[in-house]
């Protein structure tokens, strides 16, 4: 599981099992974790981060957005 960006206390990483799931990217801090899509940032999924969190996690990820998605394609081979 690559991490792949980190910003303060939070590490934004992806599983290399999950390829065949549009592209998303996991986020922890601490015991607390979500799962957003890349694509179109939208949460997929949340474990107790607050909903203050989550908006500072997205606005992290709409700034990182094309970052994120070249290493998600190129950890994957798409469009190679």
């Amino acid at each position: 599981m690559p991490t792949v960006l980190r910003i303060g206390p939070y590490r934004f990483y992806f599983y290399s099992h999950e390829p065949n799931e549009p592209p998303h990217i996991h986020i922890d801090r601490d015991n607390l974790s979500a799962k957003f899509w890349l694509e179109s940032v939208q949460l997929a999924r949340n474990i107790g981060f607050s909903a203050r969190d989550l908006r500072a996690i997205e606005r992290m990820i709409v700034d990182h957005q094309e970052e994120l998605q070249e290493k998600w394609n190129g950890y994957f081979n798409i469009g190679r």
